[in-house]
Formats: C-alpha cells, sequence, structure tokens
C-alpha cells in the first residue's frame, strides 16, 4: 500500500517535473523534445491505467499525506470511478496534446514557456479530479484558473489575447470564491473535510438551512468554470489561445471541471427540488443557445467552442435529472465528448495550419491535398452527430432513453434536447465535412497534409471513438458503468450496444438526424438568420462583462481619489484616528480601564529633575518656531526616558534608548533640510487644536495600555526559562545578550536588516534630490549662482 501511494504522488508530480524540464528539453531537441515531453503524462497514464480492475470491481482507492495534521489538513486523494476517468482522459489526452503541440508550434520561439504552462495545468487539473481534501480541491481548482489564463493569454502581445485570458481568470477565479465558501459552509454543516467522509452525509446537507446557500455557491464555482448560461462568453472567447490549448484545456479537461465537481456531489446534493429545477434550466438553457451561436459563426474553432458551451449544458442537464439513466448518459457523453471534440479541435488547428485559415468559407476541395485529415475529421464528426458506429451514438441513444416521459417537463427537455442535437448535428459536418467537399477554394497556403505529430492525436481519438463502441461491452465495464456508480453512489450496469433497439428512443434519433441533415443543407442561410437575430439582440452578457470591468475600474479610481489623495497629511491622521479609536474604545466598552495608581511617596530628587527635564522639552516642542528646533526638542523625552531606565538598573536598554533617539534626531533633521519645508507651524487655529485633541487621545490610549499592562498579574514563565537555558544551552551568564544573540538571533537580525534597508533608501532619496537640483542647476544659470 505504502508503493502505491508513493508511485500515486509521483504521478500527480509528473507533469510538474515536465514544467520544470520542458524548456531545456525544447532548447536541446526542438520540437522533437515533444516525444521526450510526452513521457511524463504517458507514465502517468499508465500508472492510473493500473487502477482499471479494482475500480471496476467497485472498490475505491485513497492515500495521500499529513499537511498541517494540527488543523486535520491533508494531501489526499481519492480514486473511484468518476475521478480516474477523469485522471485517464486528462494525461491520455494531455500525451496526446503534447505530441501535437510539437508540430503545431514547430520553432515558435516561446515553445518552452508553452509547454511548460500545459504540463502546469495537466497537473493542477489532476489535481482537482483526485482530490479528497477540500482545501486540496479548492488550491487546485484555482491552480487551473490560473495556468489556463497563461495559456489563454500565451501570446501576449495581441490585445485579444490579453482581453480573453483576463476575461477567464475573471469569471472562473470568481467561480472559485464561491466554490470556496461553499465548501467552508459544507464542512460547517457536516464537520468533515474530505469527500470521502461526505458521501455518507447526504440527508443531513439536504435537510440543513444552509441547504439552498450551499447550492448556490457551488452552483456559482461549477457553472463559472463550465461556462454554464449566462457565463458562457469566456470559452469562445477563449480560442484567442493556440489550437492545442483549445484541444486540451476547452474540450476535455478545464471546462469540465464544473461538470465534474457536479457529479461529486451528486450523491450529497442532488434528489432535491432546488437541484432538479435549477440544472436542468440552466443546462437546457445553455444547450440551446450554444448550439444556436454555433451555427452563426464561420471560424472553425468558434463553431466547435460554441458546441463545447452547449454540449456542457447537456451534461449539466443530465446531472440535473439525476435518474439512472440519466447518469448513465452523462457518464457516456462524457467520454464521447472529450474524444471527439479533442479530435475536432486538432483537425481544425490541422486545417489553419497547412491552409492559413479557419473560415470555412474560405475552405473546400481539402479531400484532395489532405486526405487523411479528412477520413480523422468524417470519423470525429459522426460520433459527435451520434451516427453509428460511434461512441457518440450510444450516448445520444442513452440520452432519449433518460429524457422520454408523458409529462410537461419531460415533453419540454426532450424536445430541447432533440432541436439541440441536431444543431450540433449540422456544425460537426460543417467542421468535419465542408472543408474536405466541392471544388477547391484559393487559401492563404498552399494545402498539403500535416506531418505526423499533428495527425497522430485526432487519429488516436477519432480510433478510441470507433473502438469504444465496437467492444461496448469492454468500455462499459472498465469506464462508463464505474462513472456512473460513482455518481450514484450505487452499482450501475450500463449495457447499451450498437445493435439497433426499436423504440422511442430510435425515433428521437432518427428525427434529429432529419433535422440535422436540413439544417447542415441550408447552413449558409441559418447562419444568416443567427447573425440577423443577434444583430437584433444587441450587447450580450460578453459586453456586460467589459462594462462591469469599466465600472469597477472607474469605481477604484474614485475611490482611490478619496482614500489615497496624495497628501501625507491625511494618511497621519487617519492612521493615528484609528490608533485612538483601537487603544481608546475597547477599554471603555468591555470596562477594562486601569486602576487610577497611586503616588509614591518617596519620589527623589534626581527623580524629580528627570521628570522636569522631559517637561521642559515638551514645553520646547510645543513653544518652537521652527521645525528644525521642534525636533530636537523631542529628543528631549527620550533622553529623559534613557535616564530613567539608567536609575532603574538597565544601562543596556538606556544605552540603546540614547542610540535610538540620537540617530532619530539626526535622520529628522536631515530629512527636514532637505524637504525645504516652511520653517514654521502654517496650520489654522482650528486643524492645530484637532490635531492636538488627536495627539493628546493617543498619548492617553498609550498610557492607559500601559498602566493596565502593568496591573495585570505578572507571568513569569519566559523569565524562569531564560534564568534556567540561558547558561546550560547558549553559555551565557548575561541573559539579556542570550536572548538577543541566541534565541531570538533570527529576529535580531531582522531588525538589523530593516535598519539596513532604510538606510540605503534615505541614502537613495538624498541622492536623487541632489542629483535633480545639480539638473535644475545646470539648466538655469541663475540657480547655479545662487547654489554657489
Amino acid at each position: 500500500m505504502a508503493d502505491v501511494t508513493a508511485l500515486t504522488f509521483l504521478a500527480l508530480c509528473l507533469p510538474l517535473a515536465g514544467a520544470l524540464v520542458a524548456p531545456v528539453v525544447i532548447r536541446i531537441f526542438g520540437a522533437n523534445g515533444a516525444w521526450l515531453l510526452a513521457i511524463a503524462p504517458l507514465l502517468a497514464f499508465l500508472h492510473f491505467l493500473r487502477f482499471i480492475p479494482k475500480i471496476a470491481r467497485g472498490e475505491v482507492v485513497t492515500g495521500g499525506y499529513a499537511w498541517v495534521p494540527s488543523f486535520n489538513l491533508s494531501f489526499s486523494w481519492l480514486l473511484d470511478g468518476l475521478s480516474l476517468a477523469f485522471a485517464l482522459l486528462i494525461t491520455g489526452i494531455g500525451t496526446l496534446i503534447v505530441l501535437y503541440a510539437g508540430g503545431y508550434l514547430k520553432a515558435h520561439k516561446d515553445q518552452g514557456r508553452f509547454f511548460s504552462f500545459i504540463f502546469l495545468f495537466m497537473g493542477a487539473m489532476l489535481g482537482v479530479v483526485v482530490s479528497d481534501s477540500f482545501l486540496m480541491l479548492f488550491i487546485f481548482w484555482e491552480l487551473t484558473s490560473i495556468t489556463s489564463f497563461l495559456l489563454i493569454g500565451f501570446d501576449h502581445e495581441r490585445a485579444a489575447a490579453r482581453r480573453a485570458a483576463l476575461q477567464a481568470l475573471v469569471v472562473t477565479g470568481g467561480g472559485g470564491l464561491c466554490l470556496l465558501a461553499g465548501l467552508l459552509l459544507l464542512w460547517n454543516v457536516t464537520g468533515v473535510a474530505r469527500m470521502s467522509e461526505l458521501m455518507g452525509f447526504g440527508d443531513l446537507v439536504r435537510e440543513s438551512p444552509a441547504y439552498l446557500a450551499v447550492l448556490i455557491l457551488v452552483l456559482g464555482g461549477a457553472f463559472t468554470k463550465s461556462a454554464q448560461f449566462p457565463f458562457h462568453f469566456w470559452l469562445p472567447n477563449a480560442m484567442e489561445a493556440p489550437t492545442p490549448v483549445s484541444a486540451y484545456l476547452h474540450s476535455a479537461t478545464m471546462v469540465k471541471a464544473g461538470v465534474y465537481l457536479l457529479m461529486r456531489l451528486n450523491p450529497i446534493m442532488g434528489a432535491t427540488t432546488a437541484w432538479e429545477i435549477l440544472l436542468p434550466f440552466f443546462g437546457g438553457l445553455t444547450l440551446v443557445v450554444g448550439a444556436a451561436f454555433a451555427i452563426g459563426q464561420t471560424d472553425l474553432k468558434l463553431k466547435l467552442a460554441y458546441s463545447t458551451v452547449s454540449s456542457l449544458g447537456l451534461l449539466v442537464m443530465l446531472i440535473g435529472f439525476g435518474s439512472e439513466h440519466a447518469v448513465a448518459a452523462a457518464a457516456l457523453y462524457l467520454v464521447a465528448h472529450c474524444l471527439f471534440k479533442g479530435a475536432l479541435f486538432m483537425v481544425a488547428g490541422i486545417i489553419d495550419h497547412e491552409t492559413g485559415t479557419r473560415d470555412i468559407t474560405r475552405l473546400g476541395g481539402l479531400m484532395r491535398a489532405m486526405p487523411l485529415t479528412w477520413i480523422i475529421a468524417v470519423a470525429a464528426a459522426l460520433s459527435m452527430a451520434g451516427l453509428p458506429p460511434f461512441f457518440g451514438f450510444l450516448a445520444k441513444e442513452e440520452i432519449y432513453t433518460a429524457l422520454v416521459g408523458g409529462d410537461v417537463r419531460a415533453l419540454t427537455f426532450t424536445a430541447i434536447t432533440v432541436f439541440g442535437n441536431a444543431l450540433m448535428f449540422a456544425v460537426a459536418f460543417a467542421v468535419g465535412l465542408k472543408p474536405f467537399l466541392g471544388r477547391p477554394l484559393e487559401t492563404p497556403k498552399h494545402p498539403h497534409e500535416a506531418p505526423v505529430l499533428l495527425w497522430l492525436g485526432p487519429a488516436v481519438l477519432a480510433a478510441l471513438g470507433l473502438f469504444a463502441a465496437v467492444f461496448s461491452n469492454f468500455t462499459h465495464a472498465v469506464l462508463s458503468s464505474p462513472i456512473a456508480a460513482a455518481i450514484r453512489q450505487t452499482p450501475a450496469d450500463i449495457d447499451i450496444s450498437l445493435a439497433l433497439h426499436p423504440g422511442l428512443p430510435l425515433v428521437l434519433s432518427a428525427l434529429t438526424i432529419l433535422l440535422g441533415i436540413g439544417l447542415y443543407w441550408q447552413l449558409a442561410p441559418a447562419r444568416s438568420a443567427m447573425a440577423g437575430f443577434l444583430s437584433a439582440a444587441g450587447r450580450g452578457p460578453d459586453h456586460g462583462f467589459d462594462l462591469a470591468i469599466s465600472g469597477l475600474v472607474r469605481f477604484a479610481g474614485r475611490l482611490m481619489r478619496v482614500l489615497q489623495p496624495g497628501r501625507l497629511q491625511i494618511y497621519v491622521t487617519c492612521t493615528f484616528l484609528a490608533v485612538a479609536a483601537i487603544l481608546l474604545i475597547p477599554p471603555v466598552v468591555y470596562g477594562e480601564l486601569p486602576r487610577p495608581p497611586a503616588w509614591p511617596a518617596d519620589v527623589g530628587l534626581h527623580e524629580w529633575a528627570v521628570l522636569l527635564i522631559a517637561a521642559f522639552g515638551l514645553a520646547a516642542v510645543l513653544v518652537a518656531r521652527d521645525r528644525l528646533t521642534a525636533i530636537v526638542s523631542l529628543g528631549i523625552q527620550g533622553f529623559a526616558v534613557a535616564i530613567i531606565f539608567l536609575l532603574f538598573g538597565a544601562p543596556d536598554l538606556a544605552f540603546t534608548q540614547f542610540m535610538v533617539e540620537t540617530l532619530s534626531v539626526v535622520i529628522l533633521a536631515l530629512v527636514m533640510t532637505r524637504l525645504r519645508l516652511s520653517p514654521g507651524d502654517r496650520r489654522p487655529l482650528a486643524h492645530g487644536l484637532f490635531d492636538g485633541a488627536l495627539a493628546l487621545a493617543c498619548g492617553l490610549g498609550f498610557t492607559l495600555l500601559l498602566m493596565r499592562a502593568t496591573q495585570a498579574p505578572f507571568n513569569d514563565a519566559l523569565t524562569l526559562f531564560f534564568n534556567t537555558y540561558s547558561k546550560s544551552i547558549a553559555h551565557g551568564a548575561n541573559v539579556v545578550n542570550v536572548i538577543i544573540v541566541d534565541f531570538r538571533g533570527t529576529d535580531t537580525l531582522g531588525e538589523i536588516a530593516v535598519v539596513a534597508v532604510t538606510g540605503l533608501a534615505i541614502l537613495a532619496l538624498i541622492r536623487i534630490r541632489a542629483g535633480s537640483e545639480r539638473k535644475l542647476a545646470a539648466n538655469d544659470p541663475a540657480l547655479e549662482a545662487e547654489g554657489r
């Protein structure tokens, strides 16, 4: 068991190791380095592959390491049918994407940086799907947002890429904060902080008064990550990223993170009225909106991006239904979508790479120039369209089996699904077939077949879509059924196959195909109609995001001008107001004022002399006519305190006080002379009275605090410790020196560093000021003469 835990930890760290070595490997081997880098995700894939027999038997694998035991925090993982399937998809498709990126970005100056980012994302996504602890889940969840920001904005010299990256980060990062709040509420309700332990608290969560709040917060995290309406706009904009990013993050992995979360929490939060209303409603709406927008696009990647939005809506809708067939359909469609959409995205990248355009209106007749790519595209399109003998057909049949029913709700969502699937049918063949048929059109580059690094990935995914359907019994046994069992937390046995099974689902499939063919046949008019509708509908959520960010920036600017007006007097006043409030309000409110001190009866003459010196210094500060005199007079207070230390047997403390006061006076005097401030205090009487009252309030507050502290019982634990161990451990008889040098050596070093840095900063300011004066004098002979 220990070996399995260590190997699993190593498998989770392999992508992170790949991120470290990627720039060096690419620098040495160039594009061929992709073959070496692909070894890391391949080894992780092979490791997770070993768990299939155990997971297929219904077992669960857990492990990890204690992170902060005192807070019950651990780096722990959970492998069941759901998390194992995602881990296999992430590492398996990740291996193909690494190879694909090696060919797609060949000779790119930042190829090494790209591979580092893609490996970092791979590690973050792996962490999300295998996390058992809430904290680990949240950390990796946010890491996916950060790494996707880096990948989307990879071409950072383009404004569109920077905007898309920022938009994705803001939307998904905000959703991550909602998820954190939801997980904390779950922790508060159940008292557990691990997914494996949470599974037994479903009834408690559903009956809790906090259930609705938890649900809304969790949906906020899931809907933003999986691009559900109205947060769908960030995903198509993320197509500004290079095609390998689109194929990996935004079809096969990251955008499925929200779906994964909903599947994982289905046993805990599902089967409630709110769950069964919100998820089908937003999922169905996203399905139709995404598919309709996909029809209206001419860019291949944008068509696929909007169809991904639609597919994610379909998955969320199925999870909301939650029935046995609905969960089975979600499991099947999850796998099918990863296979065909990853392949089609890579095909779109091949077309763009080899022809120089992704505009569907400028593409045609590529079948002769790119026959292998055409075969791959058609295979992936057949699966996306839900046609046999591909895995997408099994998923579509199971979807209709799950949705059919006699009530209004079932009829409504069945109609929505048929319409959405028909739209996706048309999109599938618009991408996978239309660019290859007809007469060849002139393109920016002469089209030709792609190199092996480009076609290998989509070919493998398309072939897997065929293999999974033909050998459906094997696929269900090792993948589909374990996924469904993990989602429902009950044994599942999916048995759908390519064999025709007459019934209403088959009729609905035929209807979908007929509608899809009609839409494909009338693709250009449908695209024009959609463009006209969007134009009439006006600006949508994407523009709303820009308005929100613009408004936030303006609000922040106005708030900054109020809180940070650039006047030191305001900053200092606010600081001392806060200090006075903190020192005076709590003792008054909570009755913690100190007892009035008794005046000592035996005050010596020398002590009266010290007090008179302090009073003289205070009077000198108040009546000083210029700032330099006030600063020098202020030092008298510190010297008086130093004398008190000296009289009461603390010469080292007195020496420190003398040094601090001397340096303070010298530095302040030096700064004041350099700043060329007005020699006197020009404040109006009202300002002077306010500042004086504020100074008295702060002084009174510190006085009361010190009096209250001295009246508390003295705890001599530290005194006894230092007296006991100073000689035996640090070998020093002077306890104070031992504390400073040994017990608090690091703290003392830090204090020395602070003083040194402060001195350097002051020296730099003085030199900058002197340099500016010399330049002014050089430009103005009158100033130079005045200086002399």
